[in-house]
């Protein structure tokens, strides 16, 4: 967890607080910024999960695993080479897909049930740990913030868990099915 100083008169969620290469080839953990983070944040991040509230220059880049939730502003080449995770970025202005690397990513919005309660636990915890106004400012209009966030889900990860889903419900089908040769049998 990243804060503010005590007694600090800059305000968070237009500073940087913590450097660059933050969550470099990150495993596992946790990470929750009430501020801005440098370039590269969460580069090659393979386990983690973060919030921070912006990030400069190349974000996700490479990311393999883990999930990533930016409640702000991004710098350009944001998630190149991204093969692995999930992020989510709050755009508010609109305009986050200029700054995406879209080579291997595909950006829609959170529509999906297990996202928007991923996204609404997580930015609740990140308020509860860090105070951050941000995040107190996007609960308290939950449903109309929920709006704003992109998704961006790497292709060929989307691929492989779709071919995931597929092979289980395969694998159902053909249960019910050798069910209904055994009921025709007996």
């Amino acid at each position: 967890m990243a804060v503010p100083p005590a007694g600090s008169k800059f305000t968070a969620e237009e500073s940087i607080i913590i450097g660059n290469t933050v969550l470099y080839g990150a495993t596992s953990g946790e990470a929750y910024i009430n501020g801005v983070a440098g370039e590269r944040f969460c580069v090659r991040n393979s386990g983690a999960l973060a919030v921070v509230e912006g990030t400069g220059d190349h974000c996700a880049e490479y990311m393999t695993g883990g999930r990533l939730v930016v409640l702000g502003s991004v710098g350009r080449n944001f998630a190149a080479g991204m093969s692995g995770g999930i992020a989510y970025v709050y755009d508010k202005s609109g305009d986050f897909d200029f700054y995406c690397n879209k080579g291997m990513v595909e950006l829609t919005r959170v529509g999906d049930a297990q996202d928007q309660q991923f996204l609404l636990e997580t930015v609740q915890k990140h308020f509860e740990y860090t105070k951050s106004a941000v995040a107190g400012r996007i609960l308290e209009n939950w449903y109309a913030s929920l709006g704003n966030f992109v998704k961006v889900m790497p292709l060929e990860y989307m691929r492989a868990l779709n071919e995931m889903k597929i092979a289980e419900i395969n694998k159902k089908l053909v249960g019910v099915t050798e069910e209904e040769e055994l009921g025709r049998s007996v």
